[in-house]
């Protein structure tokens, strides 16, 4: 449940938005009621509300002293006032208040803004708990390519390094042991022993790890939709692409997306 706290020092509009919104339907619960500036400060600290509804002007504290006591707290502000002055509003957008409302209060008005603060806040739930779910990129095992590729790598096998520079230069087209092996011209099954020796991986593997290293670097330096970056990674369907990023990550493409976080080794 989203949880409200109502900041009002007229008790017949707290007790209006208290008792008139049908909250139940948003997902919402009214944990609290405070009268002044003060309680206000107190019970958002104690209550830890996601949405704060609070007037302006108010004994002890107006609103904005309070909201400006609660910065570091991770809640959104409506205001609601019956004063229009252009001061107050640009003071809360300062503030970060989502929403500047005037008195008389239009419900149906209220209530759309709250329908909306309740998306993004549950939104705003499941990043989070993505975030606690997934490990640092580092943690994962990536391929750092450039030691694949340095002039100072020995390759027990000469032609692995060819290999692994092919991999990395049309790693974006269909690629496959047959065709490697007519470029090489080893077998397919000497190829597959000694990429292994020599990388500490089987040739599938290496493929697709350094195709999900470059949708992670697609997914951070560009705007491309999922589908997109799938394409230009070498899978032409997005099914299989998120069925192979999630088997090295954990998690699928989609939910990377929504994350802020850090890509090492891409090159």
């Amino acid at each position: 449940m989203i949880k409200v706290l109502i900041v009002e020092d007229e008790e017949l509009i707290r007790k209006g938005l208290t008792y008139t919104i049908p909250w139940v339907n948003f997902d919402c619960v009214v944990v609290g009621e405070a009268s002044n500036g003060d309680e206000g400060v107190a019970l958002i600290k104690e209550l830890k509300p996601d949405i704060v509804i609070t007037d302006i002007k108010m004994p002890l504290k107006d609103g904005l002293e309070m909201i400006s006591l609660c910065k570091e707290e991770s809640c959104e502000f409506i205001i609601i006032s019956g004063y229009a002055e252009f001061s107050y509003a640009q003071k809360a957008i300062e503030y970060g208040v989502r929403e500047f409302l005037l008195k008389p209060i239009d419900h149906k008005i209220l209530e759309h803004v709250i329908e909306a603060l309740v998306v993004k806040i549950q939104e705003k739930r499941i990043v989070e708990t993505l975030k606690d779910k997934v490990k640092p990129l580092d943690t994962y095992e990536l391929l750092n390519i450039s030691i694949f590729t340095s002039p100072s790598k020995n390759y027990t096998y000469h032609y692995i390094r060819d290999i692994v520079e092919y991999i990395q230069a049309h790693y974006c087209d269909k690629i496959t042991l047959e065709e490697i092996s007519k470029k090489v011209d080893v077998s397919i099954s000497k190829i597959k022993i000694d990429f292994k020796k020599d990388t500490h991986h089987s040739f599938h593997d290496f493929l697709h790890k350094y195709r999900i290293q470059m949708a992670l670097k697609y997914m951070l330096e560009s705007n491309l939709r999922i589908y997109e970056i799938a394409s230009k990674v070498g899978y032409s369907e997005y099914k299989y692409f998120s069925k192979v990023f999630k088997k090295y990550l954990g998690h699928t493409p989609t939910e990377f997306m929504n994350l802020d976080i850090f890509l090492p080794y891409v090159e």
